[in-house]
């Protein structure tokens, strides 16, 4: 039986894949808790935070490059590091990817039920949720060709919704000239970082297009392409939309929308007082949040596949289905995963937690760029050099006792990493 992964995944694909990862909570939730840190200064964290998702998405380009299967950053950590640094990678992206996933999952219902004006209690929305995560699940399982049209749809009317919004505020207030000087003079550099290392996890979608670097065509040229001109759209969607919202409502006030009912972005469409803007933005969000959960699915399956090739988790998550070619026991375990921190995750602190944990992701992902053989490197040294020194800085810079519960984290890994390594005879180097 073929083992190996279908390649149907070309340049646009790639690239629509990254932003059906990075459009999502990033842009619909993120924007107004960094906004809430550093006021008009969140226009300075996206820059910053985007300068060090480009040196990552550059070490992760020349990586899934010259290394080109399904696991990300575990398999390169394994590959030019050794076994430790790779599952620690392997175990960080599983930690808060599965916590983003069932973020995605409740905001998507959160949006939904707010869209229809229906209240909710927890029940309720969590059931609703492992409803729409078993539908989610089940498409992924069935390959890549399938979420690959799914993914092609969604982020085309995310993208939509989003160019509607800036549009309408660009015909209501004119160019958003005032939020671009006052982040010069509205906050101080501690909020800044605080905020570029929040903004940061907004980022680091474009990981998924190395992490199914099996499944895509002509890796080699495929992936370092298809990751730049995400960033690039990226940094772009990111400004407008926050210069947008911030033009509409003032950086204050729109900080303020994560404490309310509201979606940051729908109270900003009401604020603008448009017809129909905020179906618009409703539809935008939903589509989004799918979109999330759609390649979070695919990417922590993809990582849970190579960890399971590995024995470092049970073997038989490794299995590719003969007629889909997908790791189908790896797509629904991941779904077993989310569904368990859907029902009794607390989502307050995620995503300072998820910027922990992919900070740590990635300056293992630089750490290994750096031992790449001369022949394989596509860019400088000094962009992994830049990328691990930012990413260790940022995550250090994140509240104490978020830090802290992530190096607990990395502890608890990293014993259960030791007993794996002695059920399996010591050795460190499976393949």
């Amino acid at each position: 039986m073929n083992s190996s992964l279908r390649r149907d995944i070309k340049t646009p694909g790639a690239v629509l894949m990254g932003l059906g990862s990075i459009i999502g909570t990033g842009i619909f939730v993120s924007v107004a808790i960094a906004a809430q840190v550093a006021g008009s200064g969140i226009i300075i964290a996206i820059l910053i935070a985007a300068l060090l998702a480009t040196c990552n998405g550059l070490s992760s380009a020349q990586l899934a490059a010259a290394h080109p299967v399904s696991g990300g950053t575990y398999e390169y950590g394994y590959r030019f590091l050794g076994s430790w640094f790779g599952f620690t990678a392997g175990w960080m992206f599983l930690v808060a990817k599965s916590a983003s996933a069932a973020t995605a999952v409740l905001g998507c219902i959160g949006y939904l039920f707010y869209a229809i004006g229906a209240g909710a209690g927890t029940p309720v929305i969590v059931g609703s949720g492992l409803f729409l995560l078993l539908v989610m699940t089940w498409l992924v399982s069935g390959g890549i060709s399938r979420s690959n049209v799914a993914n092609k749809l969604i982020v085309t009317v995310t993208l939509v919704g989003l160019a509607v919004f800036v549009l309408a505020g660009l015909f209501t207030n004119g160019l958003p000239v005032q939020p671009v000087t006052d982040s010069f003079t509205d906050t101080s550099w501690s909020a800044i970082l605080y905020a570029s290392a929040l903004m940061f996890v907004a980022y680091t979608g474009y990981g998924r297009i190395a992490t199914l670097g099996e499944e895509v065509s002509n890796p080699r040229k495929t992936i370092p392409r298809a990751i730049i001109l995400a960033m690039i759209l990226i940094v772009v969607i990111y400004l407008a939309v926050s210069l947008t919202a911030i033009q509409i409502m003032g950086a204050g006030a729109f900080g303020q929308t994560v404490e309310g009912e509201a979606a940051p972005l729908m109270a900003a469409a009401r604020a603008l007082s448009v017809p129909l803007i905020g179906p618009v933005i409703t539809i935008a969000a939903v589509t989004a949040m799918l979109g999330v959960l759609l390649n979070l699915l695919l990417g922590l399956s993809r990582v849970l596949l190579g960890m399971a090739r590995r024995k470092d988790l049970p073997h038989g998550l490794s299995a590719i289905n003969a007629k889909s070619r997908s790791p189908v026991a790896a797509v629904w375990a991941t779904g077993a995963v989310i569904g368990l921190l859907v029902i009794s995750g607390d989502v307050v602190f995620t995503w300072s937690f998820s910027a922990f944990a992919v900070l740590i992701y990635y300056a293992i992902t630089n750490f290994s760029a750096l031992f790449l053989p001369a022949e394989l490197r596509l860019y400088p040294r000094i962009i992994p050099v830049l990328g691990l020194c930012g990413c260790l800085f940022l995550a250090f810079f994140i509240e104490p006792r978020i830090w802290m519960l992530g190096l607990a984290f990395v502890i608890a890994g990293l014993v259960w990493h030791g007993v794996a390594l002695r059920v399996k005879g010591g050795t460190s180097e499976a393949s």
